[in-house]
């Protein structure tokens, strides 16, 4: 049966690139890892952030449209994004925000674990969660945050639905996630896999309002899957079970299928092959603007569209210097970008 192995990246919504940015990279202490554009919309940048290399597990994207609604946060969506730090490390984070500014509130307890809450620029809830697991990936050694606290990649995200039941069968029957802890009305489930990012809660909210998915909300959630071949047999499984799921696309740095759980969430499998790295060196990860090949004729359009973006020196250690786009770089033999 089709297994995700947890977490691949979520893809969010936000205004401001260049906000959104600074927060992630000097807050929070990401990597900026791909710098692209949204295909559907090559006016708009479709940014990446994860770990050194943007390892499965570690990435946040983000479609940054400025001037875009405010969305509302309820029932059929995922929200918050909760990202794990080391046991300890709250203490440090709590003065870390309180330093910058930075409402935030907790630590509060959670199914045994503690969790720091805060709102990136868009109003998208994030929270810390202190989690033993995080020892299982390691953090960027050079990144602007300490090894001893420096975010890991995923905790968890969480799904608010209006019923319980039909995600469930989607979870626990479909995709063989296991029920691990109830509180209440949350349910968690983990995919059995080491490592981080493993964990996915549902929360019930019965009578909710349903969400609008605008600025400041996820768009998407994506699960690994090891390989293309595993991914497309997996395809053929939830076909099998009845599951709309779309054909496979190509999104140069992995490949996805895409379909929807039962409360409306949009979910998606891409492949953990073949990575950031496929058309620019580790070191200069997200410094030059990225196409697909089908839009690199466009370049010069696209990059005369496209707003000023600064991106601080500290995402590229070893250089040393902040990079500005849009550049007028050419694309590797691969072409890059993906609107995943």
């Amino acid at each position: 049966m089709a297994h995700p192995h947890g977490s691949h990246h979520l893809t969010a919504i936000a205004t401001d690139p260049q906000a959104n940015v600074d927060f992630y990279i000097s807050v929070l202490g990401l990597r900026l890892v791909k710098t692209t554009v949204n295909f559907d919309d090559p006016g708009t940048y479709h940014l990446y952030y994860g770990d050194e290399a943007g390892s499965p597990g570690t990435v946040l994207t983000f479609f940054p449209w400025p001037g875009a609604p405010r969305g509302r946060v309820g029932t059929g969506q995922a929200t918050p994004v909760a990202f794990s730090v080391p046991e300890g490390a709250l203490g440090w984070w709590d003065d870390h925000l309180t330093r910058l500014g930075i409402d935030h509130a907790g630590p509060a307890r959670r199914l045994e674990e503690e969790v720091v809450s805060l709102r990136d620029p868009d109003g998208m809830v994030l929270e810390l969660v202190a989690h033993a697991g995080s020892a299982d990936a390691p953090p960027w050694e050079r990144g602007p945050i300490g090894a001893d606290a420096a975010v890991r990649g995923f905790h968890s995200v969480t799904l608010t639905e209006q019923d319980l039941d039909p995600t469930h069968q989607m979870m626990a029957e479909r995709l063989s996630f296991q029920v691990v802890a109830e509180d209440g009305g949350r349910v968690r489930y983990d995919a059995g896999a080491t490592g981080i990012g493993t964990i996915v809660d549902v929360v019930g909210q019965p009578g909710g309002p349903r969400g609008l998915t605008a600025a400041g909300t996820v768009h998407h959630v994506a699960f690994r899957a090891p390989d293309l071949a595993t991914e497309m047999d997996w395809r053929g499984e939830l076909l099998d079970q009845g599951v709309n799921v779309t054909e496979m696309r190509d999104r140069q740095y992995f490949k996805s299928i895409y379909f929807r759980e039962p409360g409306g969430v949009l979910f998606e499998i891409a492949t953990d092959e073949p990575g950031f790295t496929a058309d620019e060196p580790l070191l200069e990860l997200g410094r030059h603007l990225k196409l697909p090949p089908w839009l690199e004729p466009s370049r010069e359009q696209i990059a005369a569209t496209l707003p000023q973006l600064k991106i601080p020196a500290v995402n590229y250690p070893g250089l040393d210097t902040e990079a500005v786009l849009p550049d007028r770089a050419t694309a590797g033999p691969t072409g890059g970008g993906a609107d995943a």
